[in-house]
């Protein structure tokens, strides 16, 4: 119609010609220009931002007011004077990068807040999910739940980060029929209701995972964060291929049926990374589609952050919040919910892809779910390409099995010594004796997860849990047991190398070495990402 704005484009896979523009990698804090083999190579691009809300205030209250599932009852139903609730919110692991105000999660707990104070509900107490994860920032718990919402809550000590190794504030809630402990936050364990707070990034997010794990702690995460779960799970972002999955929904079952209620909210958001306008939104579109002002703007992004120190490069990156806009709001029985959210994120996500190539290249950017405001060191390089990247599949993953996957990233030999303490060691001790992730988690895993100086910064300080790297490490278990090799290009050599992996300081020189394992005029196929996208490969 005349005056109506043009819909969204979908996801796209360009076949690369002499024609065909370099294409952008990104490469940390900075990128690499690119030129892709001819006749050979493919580029996935994502999909355009899909509309938001017109209304997200007006949608979460419908959403509050009517619930999915078959006997679900709306939350106002559900608030009453002498009750115990606990709302719990994912942490600063999502969105990625974070999202500008105001956070999602300081939109939905605002509107629980308001129904439970109607309700004359006054036994609220709200957790960030951490599991293992670092303890969130004052800064960082404002971001996410809005300063109103920190300033009534976060002084009398009912807003906190959850603590897993607290051995009073944590309970065992019974044992799967595969044997596996449920644990969970006492608190929340103890609440007439729980009401959770999520963002789907991906379709890994969400579900039981989200109270199964977010709440829990090392005696039940480690029945799914293994390498046998990582191993048997076909993408973490496909659900009915995923092991990682499976057994969330089983701890989930358990503790619905020992009667902890669950009211599970969930959002979707756009993949609107960069914006529309402003100093990043060239990398919102694809190449040939940028304008002389896109092109004169990436050319003096590149001088400026060639001139910048790592650290001042590193903070300006940090500084950036997304314009992301929400797609979707559901809320009541998890699986329901859950449902329809995943439905939503492949709504914005998935790309149809016919078939898989020799190569795999990727550009890995300056930010994973566990260096927000910190240093994106080796391990977590590992985990984003390995374990996240590659895994954003549904069906099987573009490059063949035996194939080669090439990272561009410099992967410096660095760590922040507050966020990451375990991960030093691990990268020191661990991986100069093996990269094996069986005998890994064989040889060292418990004596890190029980270390009780790591329990110490983890529960007093801002470090992540003496076992997540190992957790890491295993996450790039299905794509090292698939891949016949790994090339990091501009990559430190020694770090590359610490990793198990070969160095490269060109892409012509990767692309040469990956010959030595697929054989000449390999195909290849690039994933243009982020914006977030999932390959659907046919």
């Amino acid at each position: 119609m005349p005056g109506s704005e043009r819909a969204p484009r979908p996801g796209f896979v360009l076949d690369v010609d002499r024609s065909s523009p370099p294409v952008v990698f990104h490469h940390g804090e900075g990128f690499r220009v690119e030129s892709l083999p001819a006749g050979r190579s493919r580029v996935i691009y994502p999909a355009e931002p899909l509309a938001g809300l017109t209304s997200p205030d007006q949608a979460i209250i419908d959403a509050l007011d009517n619930p999915l599932g078959e006997d679900a009852k709306p939350l106002r139903d559900r608030l009453v004077p002498d009750m115990k609730l606990t709302i719990a919110f994912d942490d600063i692991s999502l969105p990625l990068p974070s999202m500008r105000r105001p956070d999602v999660r300081q939109r939905v707990i605002e509107a629980v807040l308001d129904l439970a104070a109607e309700a004359g509900v006054d036994d609220v107490h709200i957790i960030a999910a951490l599991a293992l994860h670092r303890r969130m920032t004052e800064e960082e718990l404002r971001h996410a739940v809005g300063d109103r919402v920190y300033d009534s809550f976060a002084p009398a000590g009912l807003l906190y980060n959850h603590d897993a190794e607290d051995p009073d504030g944590m309970v065992i809630v019974g044992h799967t029929e595969e044997g596996e402990a449920v644990q969970i936050n006492k608190r929340a364990a103890e609440s007439d209701l729980i009401v959770y707070v999520n963002i789907n990034l991906v379709a890994m997010d969400g579900g039981w995972k989200s109270t199964a794990t977010g709440l829990s702690g090392y005696a039940a995460l480690k029945h799914h964060h293994n390498v046998d779960t990582m191993l048997q799970s076909r993408s973490f972002m496909d659900q009915e291929k995923s092991q990682l999955h499976a057994s969330n929904w089983r701890q989930g079952h358990v503790l619905r049926d020992a009667g902890i209620e669950v009211f599970q909210i969930e959002t979707t958001l756009n993949n609107n990374t960069f914006g529309k306008s402003g100093p990043l939104s060239m990398l919102q579109k694809r190449e040939w589609e940028w304008t002389m002002r896109d092109r004169a703007s990436f050319a003096a992004m590149q001088a400026g952050l060639k001139a910048m120190p790592s650290r001042a490069r590193r903070n300006a990156f940090a500084q950036w919040r997304s314009p992301y806009e929400m797609t979707s709001v559901q809320a009541g029985d998890v699986e329901a919910v859950h449902k329809v959210t995943t439905e939503n994120v492949y709504r914005q996500q998935l790309v149809p892809v016919e078939g898989q190539t020799d190569i795999l290249t990727m550009g890995l950017p300056y930010i994973c779910p566990y260096n927000v405001n910190s240093v994106m060191n080796p391990i977590l390089v590992m985990c984003l390409g390995l374990g996240y990247f590659f895994n954003l599949y549904k069906g099987r993953p573009p490059v063949r099995e035996g194939g080669v996957l090439i990272m561009s990233h410099p992967t410096p030999w660095e760590f922040h010594p507050v966020h990451h303490p375990s991960y030093i060691d691990f990268f020191e001790q661990v991986l100069a004796d093996t990269t094996d992730p069986h005998e890994i988690e064989k040889k060292y895993e418990q004596s890190f997860a029980e270390d009780e100086w790591y329990r110490h910064l983890y529960r007093t300080s801002y470090a992540y849990h003496g076992v997540h790297p190992f957790y890491m490490w295993y996450w790039g278990s299905h794509a090292m047991s698939h891949l016949g090799g790994v090339i990091i290009v501009g990559g430190n050599p020694a770090s590359v190398r610490r990793l198990g992996f070969k160095p490269a300081s060109t892409l012509d020189d990767a692309l040469e070495m990956a010959d030595d394992i697929v054989g000449p005029q390999p195909t290849i196929t690039h994933l243009h990402n982020p914006p977030i996208l999932m390959a659907d490969v046919s």
